[in-house]
């Protein structure tokens, strides 16, 4: 399994990367990907949907299950990957890189200091 150091980490296996201007980037965990199987669809929320930390916003349905995708942040959705729409696959290929989902720019900066760093979530993961 991999766990990039520079992520922030929530217990329903997303991540969360720190990016310009109060936005942060975020997709399923490499964890979260293998455990799913062969990602074959992804539902993204909307540009300009307003987000609540642990609410649902979206799904990713593999060819063993769906599974919600919860927000790890409240905020403002600023983008999305529209290349899952074609690809889902890259959640599976890429889950750090070119599968990441959506981007949203934060309601209250503190909302990442309630995330999980990389040793915390690894010994989740690692604990079963």
């Amino acid at each position: 399994m991999e766990y990039p150091e520079d992520l922030k980490y929530t217990s329903e296996h997303e991540w969360v990367r720190a990016g310009e201007g109060g936005t942060v980037r975020v997709g399923i965990t490499d964890y979260a990907q293998d455990a799913l199987g062969d990602i074959v669809f992804a539902t993204l929320p909307e540009v300009g949907a307003v987000l609540t930390a642990g609410e649902a916003c979206g799904e990713v349905e593999s060819t063993k299950s769906v599974s919600d995708v919860f927000a790890p942040v409240s905020g403002t959705v600023t983008a999305r990957n529209d290349a899952l729409d074609a690809s889902p696959e890259l959640l599976n290929s890429d889950p750090y890189g070119e599968g990441w989902m959506f981007e949203v720019a934060l309601k209250d900066p503190a909302d990442l200091d309630g995330l999980l760093g990389v040793a915390d979530y690894r010994s989740q993961v690692e604990a079963g």
